[in-house]
């Protein structure tokens, strides 16, 4: 028994390394070029004049530029292998973020977030294809014991919290030296990370199996209509978590947070994201339907509006840690549905359908709550209204009903 034990153990350990080492590519693509800039924003808000609502079009324009990529995805997997294009994107991704550190005007910020959305759509998108196939038995397996495909999901886009977590070590001492422009300090230490994961992901994804993809004809096609609700959903996440996650740390500067407490907050937030893979891995795992990203949903809105309940800092690490703790696993659940519901011919279409729903959400979401923001209720309006839009993408979630099995 104890060797049949072992051996379990043994035949998953792969799997669950190589999920880890794809996860770099989400630290990059989402931690460190999307997640990132909020701790980055009350620096440069301040250092170049931007009103809420122009602090919030530099994140709708990255999800612009992320819409532009999802789009483009598709079409270039006929000819660029998934790895390939991980790969491409997380280096593009990388030097993009320098570029950061090197300009001042808006026009050039904007573009740079604009081509870091694109890069980061490669990356992140691919990356999750390639963890989906990697949570599969592949054809020929050998009997025993492997990690559950919503574990591997998990694991994969909790990588996001390493890049989150990173990023509150690094930006906070960077932004607060003293002297003009310290946030473009931040912005090249950024680039520096994300080298180095970029190269590791590299040595790592070596061996990767990767079958081959069909990404056109009639098995690769995947039917919008029976996931509307589920896309409806997925749309108000988009929309929601947006504006959590752009001014959440401007938000507790304005309530008086120090340095140090804004680090912890996004440190715990990061943490969250870790630990999400193992909180929701059986949930995504066992069910076919839209009850995870209702739920996961439901869990957003109380969290996001925490904040607004109260400005004390024990609601605002119960906030960070909630919402870390559930707002990647909403992405995962997309990921899991598309597999528990379509055949693996439809799955990039199916997933990358779900990722520009998504952007579409993040194109708005940052902009709506810069201009609600700008009004007489502050951040504070703006906050309610993404707990708002959560809170019914968690009841479109809900009717959300599993497709026959195939």
């Amino acid at each position: 028994m104890k060797r049949r034990a072992a051996q379990g153990v043994a035949s998953a350990t792969p799997v669950l390394r190589q999920a880890a080492t794809l996860a770099l590519g989400a630290a990059v693509s989402l931690g460190l070029a999307r997640f990132a800039y909020a701790l980055l924003l009350p620096s440069m808000r301040a250092d170049l004049g931007w009103s809420y609502l122009g602090a919030g079009t530099m994140n709708t324009v990255n999800a612009l530029g992320y819409l532009i990529g999802a789009l483009l995805v598709p079409r270039l997997l006929r000819q660029v292998s998934p790895r390939g294009l991980l790969l491409a994107g997380s280096a593009a991704t990388t030097v993009l973020l320098a570029g950061h550190a090197l300009v001042l005007a808006d026009a050039a910020l904007l573009l740079l977030r604009l081509l870091a959305g694109v890069a980061s759509a490669f990356g992140f998108v691919c990356g999750g294809l390639l963890a989906a196939q990697l949570g599969s038995a592949p054809a020929g397996a050998p009997p025993g014991p492997r990690p559950s495909a919503a574990l591997v999901l998990g694991l994969y886009y909790g990588g996001t919290g390493l890049g989150i977590i990173v990023s509150a070590a690094v930006v906070p001492p960077l932004t607060d030296l003293p002297g003009p422009h310290a946030w473009q300090l931040a912005w090249g230490a950024l680039a520096v990370v994300a080298l180095l994961a970029t190269g590791l992901m590299a040595a790592g994804t070596r061996t990767l199996p990767a079958p081959p993809l069909s990404v056109g004809g009639a098995a690769g096609r995947f039917a919008l209509r029976p996931f509307a609700f589920a896309l409806g959903g997925y749309l108000m996440f988009g929309l929601g978590y947006i504006g959590y996650m752009t001014f959440n740390i401007t938000l507790l500067r304005e309530q008086g947070m120090a340095r140090d407490g804004v680090a912890l907050f996004y440190m715990v937030l990061g943490a969250g994201v870790v630990a999400s893979s193992w909180l929701w891995a059986r949930l995504l795992q066992r069910h076919r339907g839209g009850l995870p990203m209702a739920v996961l949903n439901a869990l957003l809105a109380v969290a996001t509006a925490l904040p607004v309940l109260s400005g004390s800092a024990l609601a605002a690490y119960v906030s960070a840690a909630l919402f870390g703790s559930v707002f990647l696993s909403v992405v995962a659940s997309t990921t899991a549905l598309v597999r528990h519901n379509a055949e693996p011919a439809a799955w990039p279409a199916g997933i990358a359908a779900f990722t520009i729903v998504f952007a579409l959400g993040q194109i708005v979401g940052p902009t709506l709550v810069g201009w609600v923001s700008d009004g007489p209720g502050g951040l504070n309006a703006g906050f309610a209204c993404s707990a708002a839009t959560l809170a019914l993408g968690a009841l479109l979630a809900w009717r959300q009903q599993p497709l026959p099995e195939r």
